[in-house]
């Protein structure tokens, strides 16, 4: 039986009801609703629950997603998605580039490539939770991990009670990495890059839902993306695409397009956040988009080769409204970094804080992404070990620490060989015709876009 993940509305209304009750609105009386007529609560950590729902239940989901949409919401006002409103809660948004070249194609190459080994780290543990990452390296003496996940060496019992990501262990544990295998944390920055040599920096939304109709299979897609798309072929138009039963809408999804923009706009956080927007308001909304815009800034300081991490966060947090829910995420998790030693107390307090968030969420993942940076000083392995060693969405959290901490290391030869060579410079992707392209590519075809005017 064909269950389709990130799709069923049955599925969907336990997640918008969480959401609901994050951004502000008071959906109890709609979540009794829909427990007295028997819906569940949404998968834990699948996209589709195991049995379809009733005819009826599946109708009456989708009632309750329009009439949680209609719900007002308390923090609407100090956590808009239009980009002028965004502008003006942003005392100090960047309004003055600081003149610089672009980052040299070594300086992006080692950018991809620390993309490509952060997001592998974290493959295989994807979806297991945090003692069980802890469970699994411990037995082989990789805990912080500073080298790829092996199942040489961890007893067959603790396999047995935690199995690794299933869909991942094949290509991503070290006896089995032969080049970069597919993942939607690469997909994204090569349609970024085919989206910019077709339109060149002033792409619209609508640019962005064209290419990925003509170049991204919908299979490859998930949560806030695959609503989006669902949307857009039942001839919804952006930023509609983003809202409309999409419980997704701020979750990661966004944050892992960001990259592109900010490699692309060297010493200009403003011009890259204003890209990330374009691209994010096709599938997300509020918190989704800031963590879009505040990655993108944070790569675009980095990207001058003049700044440490910690001024590169800072520089991200000036395009974030500061009284959002992900503003305060990320000063916390920066308090964090600095109150702590052993990271893995910053990781046990930001999953208490974050509890009751889901593990794909932007916030929870945006705040450990910087926890992960700073904590690490901006180091290589520090920080996507940090980054995967926390839980949550590990492959799209080691992709984004290791595309900043390459970009901050300036040069693949000051990556370790332990991390780059299983790459075999060599990329898997169904995206255009880029399916087996080297990095060293990749950072020139990038480094063009960044030298276009």
């Amino acid at each position: 039986m064909l269950r389709l993940t990130w799709v069923q509305p049955e599925d969907l209304i336990g997640h918008e009801l969480r959401q609901a009750a994050q951004d502000g609105r008071e959906p109890s009386r709609i979540a009794a609703r829909w427990k007295a007529a028997g819906g569940l609560e949404a998968p834990r950590s699948a996209g589709a629950s195991p049995d379809p729902a009733s005819r009826y239940l599946r109708l009456l989901a989708n009632d309750l997603l329009d009439e949680l949409a209609d719900l007002p919401s308390k923090v609407k006002d100090h956590e808009p998605t239009d980009l002028e409103k965004i502008k003006s809660r942003c005392p100090n948004w960047p309004n003055d580039p600081t003149p610089t070249a672009p980052p040299t194609q070594a300086g992006l190459e080692a950018a991809w490539l620390g993309r490509a080994a952060g997001c592998l780290l974290g493959k295989p543990v994807e979806k297991l939770p945090l003692a069980a990452i802890r469970a699994l390296a411990e037995p082989t003496g990789n805990w912080p991990p500073t080298t790829y996940f092996t199942a040489k060496g961890v007893p067959e019992g603790l396999l047995s009670q935690h199995p690794w990501n299933r869909r991942s262990a094949t290509t991503s544990l070290a006896e089995n990495i032969d080049g970069m295998p597919e993942d939607d944390d690469l997909n994204y920055p090569l349609l970024n890059l085919l989206l910019l040599q077709r339109h060149g920096r002033d792409f619209t939304t609508t640019d962005v839902a064209e290419l990925w109709l003509n170049e991204l299979p919908a299979g490859r897609t998930f949560t806030a993306e695959r609503i989006a798309y669902r949307n857009l072929l039942s001839g919804l138009e952006p930023p509609r695409t983003a809202a409309h039963r999409n419980p997704f809408r701020e979750w990661i999804g966004a944050l892992i397009r960001a990259d592109m923009h900010g490699w692309t706009n060297p010493g200009n956080p403003a011009a890259a956040a204003e890209q990330a927007h374009k691209d994010a308001t096709l599938t997300h909304t509020a918190n989704g988009v800031y963590a879009a815009m505040f990655i993108a800034a944070t790569i675009a300081q980095a990207a001058t080769g003049t700044g440490n991490i910690h001024t590169c966060l800072a520089t991200g947090l000036t395009v974030v409204p500061p009284a959002s829910r992900l503003a305060q995420a990320v000063h916390h998790a920066v308090q964090l970094a600095q109150k702590h030693d052993d990271f893995d107390a910053v990781v046990d307090e930001l999953h208490a804080v974050h509890a009751e968030t889901h593990w794909v969420h932007a916030i929870p993942n945006t705040a450990l992404i910087t926890a992960a940076l700073a904590h690490a000083d901006g180091d290589f392995t520090g920080s996507i070990s940090r980054a995967v060693s926390g839980g949550w969405d590990t492959d799209s959290n080691g992709a984004t620490a290791g595309s900043i901490a390459g970009l901050l290391a300036g040069h693949p030869d000051a990556l370790p060989d332990h991390w780059t060579d299983p790459l075999k410079n060599r990329l898997s992707t169904s995206v255009g015709d880029f399916n087996g392209t080297g990095f060293d590519t990749l950072a020139h075809l990038t480094h063009r876009e960044a030298l276009r005017p």
